[in-house]
């Protein structure tokens, strides 16, 4: 029976594994393909869509835009979700649980509510369509994922070690900057991490409140209507390449933060 259901798990974890990357390997494919369509069999193969892609000035822009972007709204998130973790996790006041279900409610409102109801609160302040606009978005959506990930951090940081620093004459600031700040850096990390890739990757709040600027979801959306041509591919892949790089360092770096820490 044991052994029934570990051959099972292995089955469904490997049907798992190829039904997620199967799509991508030939989307990668594809940018290779010497052809202006998409479909195989690949006769023959070019890397000119991949220099493409780096000679292209207007990708490259569009690539440096939707990281200041990304990098920028994941700063005002973390610095926000962080302090809202901090006040929800040390403190049981009237009304908690509602303003822990305030602070997650963005997360849960589905994206294209959630954009239409952000147009029209920006031009009611008058806020321009724009790369701030699209930062404010952004880093309203992300802060539910840092108030989670640093609440689950805080929750084991052990509390005769906040005592202490107390009691050695340590007043709050000096005990949170000392003490409590250091131990969530592997948490602060890997919400960052979630936070950048979130935004990087957001297509729908960024193109209701996007200006003339495409991000590079908006971008390839752009493209898309001129019908699939392995330069999506190619820029596609570039934009995979360079958040799995970024997912494998946090990993390699939040696990040696984390034994530091403990």
């Amino acid at each position: 029976m044991i052994r029934g259901n570990r051959i099972f798990l292995s089955c469904a974890y490997w049907a798992f594994v190829l039904y997620v990357f199967v799509p991508l390997i030939l989307m990668v494919m594809m940018g290779f393909k010497d052809s202006k369509f998409i479909g195989f069999p690949i006769r023959s193969w070019t890397l000119d869509w991949y220099s493409g892609v780096f000679a292209d000035a207007e990708v490259l822009s569009t690539f440096g835009y939707s990281i200041a972007i990304a990098v920028l709204s994941t700063i005002a998130s973390v610095v926000v979700g962080t302090w809202i973790a901090v006040l929800l996790e040390r403190s049981r006041f009237k009304g908690w649980g509602v303003m822990f279900g305030l602070t997650v409610l963005p997360a849960l409102v589905p994206g294209i509510i959630s954009a239409i109801a952000f147009r029209i609160y920006a031009r009611y302040l008058g806020i321009e369509p724009g790369m701030g606009a699209i930062i404010w978005a952004h880093a309203v959506h992300n802060v539910p994922f840092v108030v989670l990930v640093v609440m689950a951090r805080l929750s084991t940081l052990p509390k005769s070690q906040i005592e202490a620093a107390r009691d050695l004459g340590a007043d709050p600031l000096v005990a949170f900057l000392r003490i409590t700040l250091p131990y969530l850096v592997p948490a602060i990390l890997g919400a960052s991490i979630f936070c950048l890739l979130l935004s990087f990757d957001d297509f729908v709040r960024s193109f209701f409140l996007g200006g003339y600027d495409p991000t590079l979801p908006v971008l390839i959306f752009a493209k898309l209507k001129s019908g699939m041509s392995p330069e999506i591919n190619a820029i596609a892949t570039v934009a995979l390449v360079l958040t799995a790089a970024i997912g494998i360092w946090a990993e390699r770096f939040t696990r040696r933060a984390n034994k530091d820490t403990n």
